[in-house]
């Protein structure tokens, strides 16, 4: 009999320990320019929130939070799972940073590293190759990216490249000017894609680790004028790439062609329904694990994340509904690894709201759950 409890104790850890992960919800502090003496427009928020996640309840509980670090609109975490870098003083009219953080796994906690400029002025995305080598930043008033190497312990180090862009399209409140929205590396780390909202272009670069300065442009993808290109994604079966249109409300749908980097358009879609009348605000986008569904948000009046199917063929997409993120300014969210929750960060409402996903549909429905965190902006787990 105690074998028996002891083996069933050991199965029982185990399977609260594989349903268990780390949730970082990045915010905005302040939503005016930090440059006066004391912020403005302060959320009070304290910058990243960090949480245990508990994939088998569907509930999340705070273990700690950052101090000091401003604006931390963007995170992504290191394949080590180790280090996470966040893009800093968004919205103020000097140049932008890059942070980067140790995850205190124990102590649940981020560790300060260090800080560095990320070479434009607003940075709102940050990408961090596999190999942990280079980190990726996206600064969308400077209209540039820029690429920055990663020393001892995760450290940043001065960017080794920048890249700007100088084109514009046609939409002159929005696009007179270029707008560099998210960098994302391929599947197969060959490449680099630089989304501009401004030029309404994918710019593909290709990379070389062993040079100085690692990004080549190799070609210059033109959307549908007026689109606005926003963020990129691939299928988990490394053949499709999607793209979210945030000011034409539609997801671009490419097959890939590794090592060149080339997409090649298949498909555009509206993330709305025919009666929506615009102006349209689509923010973000993910593939479930499975790859058989792509969820959108949408911002504006909308206030929805719409729910696609995959055609496992042809990467196509084919609408099955659209669900209310019962809040405002729907920014970010992520699927949980599961694949069983979704979490959808509404900005103006101060919260993150939890939904479970119909394994059959994929449509989400609320499970009542919440999380109460000022201007919620970017979302991420790692186990």
């Amino acid at each position: 009999m105690r074998i028996w409890l002891l083996l069933l104790g050991i199965y029982c850890t185990t399977t609260v320990s594989a349903q268990s992960y780390f949730l970082l919800v990045g915010t905005y502090t302040n939503k005016g320019s930090n440059n006066a003496t004391s912020p403005q427009d302060s959320t009070g928020s304290k910058g990243i929130y960090l949480y245990r996640w508990d994939a088998a309840a569907g509930h999340a509980s705070l273990l700690s939070h950052t101090e000091g670090v401003v604006n931390p609109s963007y995170l992504e975490i290191a394949a080590d799972g180790q280090h996470v870098y966040a893009v800093t003083d968004s919205r103020t009219q000097a140049i932008g940073s890059v942070s980067a953080f140790r995850l205190d796994r124990e102590k649940g906690r981020l560790e300060f590293i260090n800080k560095m400029p990320s070479g434009g002025a607003n940075p709102v995305y940050v990408a961090v190759h596999r190999s942990g080598r280079w980190v990726a930043v996206a600064n969308y008033t400077g209209g540039n990216l820029a690429v920055l190497p990663t020393g001892s312990g995760g450290a940043l180090l001065p960017y080794a490249q920048l890249v700007q862009h100088t084109g514009h399209s046609v939409n002159p409140t929005r696009q007179d000017r270029s707008h560099v929205h998210s960098v994302v590396f391929s599947p197969d780390l060959r490449n680099l894609y630089a989304q501009d909202l401004g030029e309404d272009s994918v710019d593909v670069f290709q990379l070389n680790s062993a040079t100085q300065q690692p990004m080549q442009s190799t070609e210059k993808i033109a959307t549908t004028p007026g689109s606005g290109p926003r963020h990129l994604t691939f299928h988990p079966n490394g053949r499709y790439a999607y793209l979210v249109e945030e000011m034409g409300g539609c997801v671009d749908v490419y097959r890939w062609y590794p090592g060149t980097g080339h997409l090649q358009l298949l498909q555009r879609i509206a993330t709305h329904p025919d009666t929506a009348k615009g102006p349209f605000r689509s923010a973000d986008l993910h593939v479930s694990a499975d790859g058989r569904f792509l969820y959108v948000t949408n911002r504006e009046s909308e206030s929805n994340i719409t729910t696609f199917s995959v055609d496992a063929d042809k990467g196509t997409l084919r609408t099955i509904g659209y669900t209310s993120v019962l809040g405002k300014e729907p920014r970010n969210f992520t699927p949980d690894p599961t694949g069983r929750y979704l979490l959808v960060g509404n900005q103006d409402s101060d919260e993150v709201v939890i939904f479970k996903i119909d394994k059959e549909t994929g449509l989400p429905h609320p499970t009542g759950e919440r999380i109460k965190v000022p201007s919620p902006t970017c979302l991420k787990m790692v186990e």
